[in-house]
């Protein structure tokens, strides 16, 4: 709805500041002329709201202004109580303070909307951790959290993917949650990369700080390198015939990495995109004889390569228990 429209616009330029047509239409989702029209509505409704052309140029709230305008409808009041971020927050040291927090609004939130908090909270939860998150602390995280808060320099070793450990001077600049790994978004040579915490050897902060990149946005450069990596991802794609009772098995073990193609008489043909030819080779092992590989023929031959020499390590096995 338009109202909503423009109440968000009111309060994402309170919160932020000097935001572009550009930027606020990405946001709310409409096209950069629809922001355009909204801001001339809101002048003529009597907002100090204007409108600077330029380089420097973007829509902004006169600096005296505060709205009192955070009403929350019933809807928005419940999607603050479906997210369970607890563990999360406690890696941080926060855990405490946001149910601390949590509390607190649930006291202040106006009593016609009470009997839906506890509605939504028994039928919906959001839990971002794995089944298998490691109850161990995250290493240096109370380090790296230090310097991203004081922005200071951090002399760390690192080991990347491949396995190469490196000695490096980082400028941290966020930490990141994702599917309950922490990494560092820090910048290095004056480039930014992504850190996986778990991989860090040693992190020492050093006295010296450093300055800040002014037009650095956290959420914007996580949702482009959230990109980058599906496109330059490569996959093994292979295809499989499988029974359709294990359809369940594979929905669990490869979510959203996979295809059903075509069925017929209880079977299932089904592409998969997984990162290499190993995988694909455990998955097919994992299935056993309900499930045949269609393509490609080397993943065929790698299969009863393997076997073979499974199927040899087994046989000397038992002969020499039985010498």
């Amino acid at each position: 709805m338009r109202a909503d429209r423009l109440v968000s616009i009111v309060m994402l330029l309170q919160a932020r500041g000097r935001l572009t047509a550009a930027l606020l239409a990405r946001e709310l989702g409409v096209s950069r002329r629809t922001i355009l029209r909204d801001v001339e509505a809101l002048s003529f409704a009597g907002i100090p709201i204007y409108a600077q052309g330029g380089h420097e140029g973007g829509i902004a709230l006169d600096e005296g202004y505060r709205t009192t305008l955070t009403g929350l409808n019933q809807a928005e009041v419940q999607s603050l109580f479906v997210g369970n971020h607890a563990q999360l927050l406690r890696d941080v040291g926060l855990g405490d303070a946001a149910e601390g927090g949590l509390l607190k609004l649930l006291a202040s939130v106006p009593a016609q909307h009470q009997p839906s908090i506890d509605y939504i909270r028994q039928r919906i939860l959001i839990d971002p951790l794995w089944w298998w998150h490691d109850t161990q602390p995250t290493p240096y995280i109370a380090e790296l959290q230090r310097a991203v808060y004081e922005d200071r320099l951090a002399a760390v070793v690192y080991e990347n993917h491949e396995g190469e450990v490196t000695e490096r001077t980082l400028e941290p600049y966020s930490l990141v949650a994702k599917s309950s790994l922490w990494y560092l978004i820090a910048r290095h040579d004056g480039a930014f990369k992504m850190y996986r915490l778990s991989r860090f050897h040693r992190v020492t902060l050093l006295d010296t700080h450093f300055t800040r990149q002014p037009d650095f946005d956290l959420e914007r450069y996580w949702h482009e390198q959230g990109q980058r990596f599906l496109q330059s991802a490569e996959y093994y794609t292979f295809t499989l015939r499988i029974e359709e009772g294990r359809l369940g098995f594979i929905r669990w073990l490869t979510p959203g990495r996979f295809e059903i193609v075509a069925a017929s008489a209880g079977w299932s043909t089904v592409e998969f995109k997984l990162e290499s030819i190993d995988l694909a080779k455990m998955l097919v092992f994992g299935l056993g004889a309900q499930a045949e590989v269609v393509a490609p023929d080397s993943l065929r031959e790698a299969v009863v390569a393997a076997a073979q020499t499974v199927l040899r390590m087994h046989e000397m096995g038992n002969e020499g228990e039985m010498t």
